[in-house]
C-alpha cells in the first residue's frame, strides 16, 4: 500500500487520527489533521511559509530519520517537494 501524505505539509499519514476532516465531518484522504479541520485548511498561507512552518519540527523529523538535515537541506528540499503537492501545484 502506498503511503499517504498531506497534500499541503508533506506529513505522513499512517493512522485515521492523522487524516483532516471535510465540511461534513468524514475524513479527508488528501490532508492531515494540522492541515484540515472540516473542510477548512487551518493555516492560511503562502507554500514558502508552509516550509518555513515545518522546518519548526525539523528536530523531530530528524530523531526519526536516518538523515539528518541541516535546516538549509531540509529547506532546498521541501522547496523541491512541496510544488508536486496538490495545494501548491497551481501557486
Amino acid at each position: 500500500m502506498e503511503q499517504e501524505i498531506c497534500q499541503s505539509c508533506g506529513m505522513p499519514m499512517n493512522t485515521a487520527k492523522e487524516f483532516g476532516s471535510n465540511a461534513d465531518g468524514s475524513q479527508n484522504q488528501e490532508y492531515c489533521v494540522y492541515c484540515m479541520k472540516d473542510g477548512k485548511f487551518m493555516l492560511d498561507i503562502s507554500m514558502d511559509e508552509m516550509i518555513e512552518h515545518n522546518l519548526q519540527y525539523l528536530g523531530e523529523f530528524n530523531k526519526d530519520s536516518e538523515k539528518h538535515y541541516s535546516i538549509e537541506e531540509a529547506r532546498a528540499e521541501m522547496k523541491t517537494f512541496f510544488p508536486t503537492l496538490k495545494r501548491w501545484q497551481n501557486q
